[in-house]
């Protein structure tokens, strides 16, 4: 794969400031508008709800950022995952036909509770990294003799081809869908389902449930990060539901954690939520109620996650999508920074810097955690882009592609590479500061993969009892896409780990 392009590190547009991939012209608007609109009379109620919600969103103080960018990186209203992250406004929608709880701040541990990290200037600059070890990070350091087979598949480059067999399960034999990604339901075309991943030079293997439980018997396993780690682990749960029904173990009370046993493999795969790693609080408005805005604490981890780490075999850490709000950076007790405020005694450091300072801590804790197992493994999962076209989540976006993008299609400024390469780099970094010991890293890097499927959200084809007058083109549609990711995961799993061999 090329070498990711250089781009701007905060967002002041949405062609900069927001992974946009596609563009189109005026006159394509117009089409679908006129396509669409059957009378005059519809098409002015259209216009004038959506003066009304430029004026409700003009209405906040959110200067920083277009409507456009804000509302695409926030998450859908109706997911469960993400219920009590609304932006402001967006509980104002008329849509809502069933209860909310509004401005439910995430499960926060008390300061006392989180972990302290020195203050490390040296996290302010990037550490050099050779442009080769940027791409798929194939080999996992600190592996031993494992680490020394470096294998030859990279999975960050290749296509999507067609595969007539569909998927491994369907929206009808996932005994644990959710029903806000069971797109099919809903009416979605089902032409997304009928593609795989082809890696250059390499096969990806299809997905093996019960491979998958051999290999990780008697293990535990987690999915760290905010709704498209939840949204990983939803769709590993539809694949190994094909070999055995999994057992819900727990939730917590803001269903931000949860854990899933499957145990006639001995097997435990869990979800834990972290937005952005460092402990962060919500910013409060002028009203006192939590804003869309956070403060994060880059030299505080959030203990909601790391206390969970002892007694992990495998986990999967992934983010990045939470940095496109308004956020403001904090070390030493004081504000050092923000992204995307645009305050006249504030240095904008930009989306990268703060993901790099958060990732950098988040795989450190991991590296020097005293009482996790020694042999434990840790993927970061790359970025992975939004596909929103003429609009966002509640001001007419829309991703009704039908099959993946050519590749000559992808934007070449879109931060998403940026986020890639950084998230790269500081696997590489760890890795190499971790030595030779026991603890092992490696990539997903699944960025261009997912960029190129902007066919494969939910878009409007959910449950409109949750919310009317939205779209998501962020989180994945089940059975879609996202199952790639779990196909890397189980050829990484089973490269370092082979199932024992049968008696």
């Amino acid at each position: 794969m090329a070498p990711p392009p250089s781009s701007p590190s905060s967002s002041s547009s949405s062609s900069t400031g927001s992974p946009r991939l596609l563009h189109s012209n005026s006159s394509e608007w117009h089409v679908v508008v006129q396509r669409n609109i059957k009378s005059s009379l519809l098409l002015l109620l259209v216009l004038s709800t959506l003066f009304v919600f430029s004026v409700l969103y003009l209405s906040h103080s959110f200067s920083a950022t277009t409507a456009d960018e804000v509302l695409t990186q926030s998450t859908l209203v109706g997911d469960p995952d993400v219920i009590s992250h609304l932006m402001p406004g967006e509980e104002k929608d008329d849509g809502f036909v069933a209860p909310v709880q509004d401005n439910v701040a995430p499960e926060q541990s008390k300061p006392a509770d989180n972990i302290s990290l020195p203050s490390a200037n040296s996290s302010a600059a990037p550490t050099a990294v050779p442009e080769e070890q940027t791409g798929d990070q194939s080999s996992l350091g600190g592996g031993g003799a494992e680490a020394d087979e470096e294998e030859q598949c990279d999975m960050s480059t290749g296509k999507w081809v067609r595969e007539p067999r569909g998927p491994v399960y369907t929206n009808l034999t996932c005994p644990t869908l959710p029903d806000f990604k069971n797109c099919q339901k809903y009416g979605k075309d089902p032409g997304h389902l009928f593609w795989r991943w082809q890696p250059a030079g390499c096969d990806l293997p299809r997905f093996d449930p019960a491979r998958f439980l051999d290999v990780a018997r008697g293990k535990r396993l987690a999915f760290i990060g905010d709704s498209l780690a939840r949204n990983q682990m939803e769709s590993l749960l539809c694949l190994l539901s094909q070999a055995e029904t999994p057992t819900d173990v727990h939730r917590d009370a803001f269903d931000k954690f949860r854990t899933w046993s499957f145990p006639a493999h001995d097997f435990t795969l869990m979800a834990m939520w972290t937005e952005f790693y460092a402990h962060a609080e919500p910013v409060l408005g002028a009203d006192g109620k939590p804003t869309a805005s956070f403060d994060i604490h880059l030299d505080r981890l959030s203990a909601n996650w790391t206390s969970r780490l002892p007694g992990l075999h495998y986990a999967v850490i992934s983010g990045g999508n939470w940095f496109f709000r308004v956020n403001y950076l904090w070390e030493g007790g004081r504000r050092v920074g923000c992204v995307n405020c645009r305050e006249a005694n504030l240095t904008d450091l930009g989306i990268a810097y703060a993901v790099r300072r958060v990732v950098r801590a988040a795989l450190e804790a991991v590296a020097r955690c005293r009482d996790c197992e020694p042999g434990l493994v840790t993927f970061l999962r790359t970025y992975t882009p939004d596909h929103f076209e003429h609009g966002s989540w509640f001001s007419g976006g829309y991703c009704n592609r039908t099959r993946p993008l050519e590749e000559g299609e992808l934007s070449t400024r879109s931060i998403g590479w940026e986020l890639r390469r950084v998230q790269s780099e500081e696997v590489a970094r760890v890795r190499e500061t971790t030595g030779t010991g026991s603890r092992r890293f490696g990539v997903l890097d699944v960025t261009k993969a997912m960029m190129l499927r902007a066919d494969g959200h939910p878009g409007g084809h959910y449950d409109k009892r949750w919310v009317r007058n939205a779209s998501d083109c962020l989180h994945w549609c089940l059975p879609g896409p996202i199952d790639m990711w779990n196909d890397v995961l189980l050829h990484r799993i089973a490269h370092i780990s082979p199932p024992p061999l049968l008696r």
